[in-house]
């Protein structure tokens, strides 16, 4: 009996040390658990104060955003309002790139943002003159005055030179080449396509004859060399509605634009490639593949973006650059005047015009664009203001060719 109780008692200091064992292994799950859980919690005070700084560089947000924002609205909903106005382009700055030669100046006084710039790039480019395009890059001397208080209009109006960006070089995504047929054709052909060589650089951008380079497409230098913030939209230009242009790094927004279904008409064609005649090339009947701006067709609804490649993000409207078609916005849907830069050889809008502005063109440049004579389109021409209309009539082109050739030569 004796022995059967200590047999028992010796049981039950077994089973409570088992207990006890369970009950640390349990403890001690619980303590190795707890850093899992402060760290999942990416937006809490306490990941702010204890996560070495390694995580704090690493973490888009700032810690004002993390004791601020829910935790779903950061990850879910990216593009607050204070995102886009995160930037250091929206009040006054200067950038001064002895490396590469740029200098801009932007100040901003009463609804007035004016850019005076160089217009040369604070990035890399690529090599000029090259196979596709003779220019060489040189300095600029350009001032651009935009709004700073954009009004919405939702009128989209087309425009030539839809911004500046923030370095001072502008976007200008169409070109001054052209298809013309004798069965009055024109097709319009496109600064990013695969058939005619322009020479574009890996920033999707080239030069004019002036020397002047300008972005055709979305250049993820440009975004790069601007994307302080971290943030998924980079601010990398003004719109001369006064509107912002962003890049999305992850590439969210998606053009309204796709290919239409109809065949190309048109017959005895010849291609006009930077001011030289080419050889004839067959349109009619052939399918649109993107050579040409004609080839595209705006699908209200198609993608994220609207006709002119904005959106509203939390009722603030943007225009953004995408990877396809129409790349650069192609019009505005802001109040805006189409400035030209000023300088010796341009001439100011008048206040509240939309249309394009000719300047003072290089006609003998825009006549040999046209496969005519200097003496011709001056004739046409007549004395200002030209009547487009009828001088693309006598010279057989049609007056969007005319406009394009006067525009590209200024």
């Amino acid at each position: 009996m004796a022995s059967f109780r200590i047999n028992e008692l010796q049981l039950t200091i077994a089973v409570l040390l088992a207990v006890c064992v369970v009950a640390s292994a349990c403890s001690s799950q619980e303590a190795v658990s707890t850093p899992t859980i402060q760290t999942t919690a990416a937006h809490t005070n306490t990941e702010d104060t204890t996560t070495p700084p390694t995580t704090q560089t690493t973490a888009a947000h700032t810690h004002t955003e993390d004791t601020t924002t829910p935790p779903t609205t950061q990850t879910t909903a990216a593009h607050t309002h204070i995102d886009l106005q995160a930037g250091s382009y929206l009040g006054n700055y200067s950038i001064s790139n002895v490396v590469f030669g740029t200098q801009t100046t932007v100040t901003v006084s009463g609804n007035t943002r004016t850019i005076v710039t160089n217009a040369l790039p604070n990035h890399e480019t690529g090599l000029f003159p090259n196979s596709g395009n003779p220019n060489t890059i040189s300095a600029q001397s350009n001032r651009y005055e935009y709004p700073t208080n954009p009004a919405y209009r939702g009128a989209a109006a087309e425009v030539h030179v839809p911004g500046v960006a923030v370095n001072g070089v502008k976007f200008e995504p169409g070109t001054a080449e052209t298809v013309t047929c004798v069965t009055g054709e024109t097709y319009r052909v496109e600064g990013l396509q695969d058939t005619f060589n322009l020479g574009m650089d890996f920033n999707n951008a080239h030069v004019q004859p002036t020397g002047a380079y300008h972005y055709h497409g979305l250049s993820e230098l440009l975004a790069e060399v601007h994307g302080h913030s971290g943030g998924e939209l980079v601010h990398v230009g003004f719109a001369a509605d006064g509107y912002l242009i962003y890049i999305s790094t992850t590439d969210t927004y998606k053009p309204s634009y796709r290919l239409t279904a109809s065949l190309r008409t048109g017959s005895d064609c010849r291609v006009s490639l930077g001011g030289r005649q080419g050889s004839n090339v067959v349109v009619g009947g052939t399918t649109p593949d993107g050579t040409y701006t004609s080839d595209w067709e705006y699908i209200s609804g198609h993608g994220e973006l609207d006709e002119c490649n904005g959106t509203f993000i939390e009722d603030q409207y943007i225009y953004v650059i995408t990877i396809e078609f129409p790349f650069i916005s192609r019009c505005l849907n802001g109040e805006f005047s189409e400035a030209r830069p000023s300088g010796p050889n341009s001439q100011r809008p008048l206040r509240g015009s939309s249309e394009s502005t000719l300047g003072q063109p290089n006609l003998a440049l825009a006549a040999t664009q046209l496969g005519v004579t200097e003496e011709q389109l001056r004739v046409a021409l007549g004395p200002p203001p030209p009547d487009i209309e009828a001088a693309a009539s006598l010279l057989g082109v049609s007056p969007g060719a005319l406009r394009a050739a006067l525009d590209g030569s200024r």
